[in-house]
């Protein structure tokens, strides 16, 4: 079994992060206020409750290097928070949405954080030192519909979202003043600020959990539809692969190596896909389940089996080319997992440890270095 620890916090979590040493954890139990707490002797104690948001927190980052906090919320508000003298101040952010906070996340090199929202706008924050506050950029008009997550590319450029409109893309955001053109590849660093790079139009369905891979050469995104994509090259050209797999959707996805993506979602277990040496991706089988998955089923089969389930008719009565009925829900979560982060030391390109939480309140630590039938992937 992969997973290591379980912490349950509350009824329901939205989000978690972690310390930069990964000695304290913060998460929003599914109200206005963020909860953290510290490791002491092998038990979590809650030490800080920051309050200051007025609807329900969606999402918060913590930063590795700069030790802040990063928080939104439906009020369609933001703030970072910073330690001093043992409490966290709040930092206010200028947002200007007029429709929820959704997603959040830092760049790589801490000077920029991204926030999506149901204005179908996304917010480029950066810090103005002489008010003292963040101020925002907006990329407006390209998106049709809420932007569900957002990922930063490693040249702290490029920044990849996905929406309700079922559609990824991947926008510059070099600022002038904040940005070097040093910092990142010359046809990114070239291009302005809210310039669209690529739109793909792979998911008919809304779209979730968008992650670079660690190099940046690999983007991974899943759709409603039950279905995980992975497009490398991202560029005019890009190389673009569609998985389905007969399960239920997922919501996030982590890539722990460059050949392996976790996914997590509505089936409350992590799912593992890798790629093979011709960077054919595939699903491999559920986390702590011994049994390999077959992954060549036909997509046609897939489609008849979710249609099945829709239905309401039995499985076993659908010509499903030999594919096993579906595992039963559940297992350590006992309801959807909404939030995956890793659990690396710094400067490391491969994840062996990562953390879930989820909609039960508990916060699930797992362990990839006893999987040995993973070991190639990693």
């Amino acid at each position: 079994m992969a997973a290591v620890a379980v912490h349950k916090f509350a009824q329901c979590l939205t989000c978690h992060a972690w310390s930069p040493d990964y000695s304290m954890i913060a998460l929003c139990p599914s109200n206005e206020e963020v909860h953290i707490y510290r490791l002491s002797e092998g038990n979590w104690d809650r030490i800080h409750v920051l309050q200051k948001h007025d609807q329900i927190v969606s999402a918060i980052d913590w930063s590795s290097k700069s030790n802040r906090i990063v928080s939104v919320s439906h009020d369609r508000n933001s703030y970072v928070w910073n330690h001093e003298a043992a409490e966290w101040v709040p930092t206010l952010v200028i947002l200007r949405l007029n429709r929820a906070a959704l997603c959040v996340q830092w760049s790589p090199i801490e000077n920029k954080f991204a926030v999506g929202s149901g204005a179908k706008t996304v917010c480029i924050c950066y810090y103005e030192q002489e008010n003292n506050w963040w101020v925002s950029k907006l990329i407006r008009k390209r998106h049709n519909s809420s932007v569900t997550s957002v990922a930063w590319h490693p040249n702290n450029i490029l920044l990849a979202t996905t929406s309700t409109d079922g559609k990824c893309r991947v926008f510059s955001t070099f600022i002038k003043g904040v940005d070097t053109r040093n910092s990142g590849a010359s046809s990114s660093s070239d291009s302005k600020f809210g310039e669209q790079i690529i739109q793909l139009d792979l998911s008919y369905s809304w779209a979730f959990g968008i992650r670079w891979s660690p190099s940046g050469n690999t983007l991974a995104y899943v759709g409603h539809n039950s279905m995980m994509y992975f497009v490398d090259d991202v560029g005019p050209s890009p190389l673009a692969q569609s998985v389905a797999f007969r399960d239920l959707p997922l919501r996030d996805v982590l890539f722990v190596s460059e050949k392996m993506v976790i996914g997590v979602g509505f089936d409350c277990i992590p799912m593992v896909f890798a790629a093979d040496e011709s960077r054919l991706w595939s699903f491999v089988r559920f986390l702590g389940q011994r049994k390999a998955t077959l992954s060549s089923a036909r997509q046609g089969s897939q489609i008849s089996e979710a249609f099945g389930k829709l239905y309401g008719q039995s499985k076993h009565s659908i010509a499903n080319d030999g594919i096993e009925p579906s595992r039963p829900r559940g297992g350590i979560h006992e309801n959807c997992i909404n939030c995956i982060m890793p659990l690396k030391n710094r400067g490391d390109s491969k994840v062996t440890r990562f953390s879930t939480s989820g909609l039960d309140g508990k916060v699930v630590i797992w362990d990839l270095e006893g999987e040995e039938d993973l070991s190639e992937y990693m």
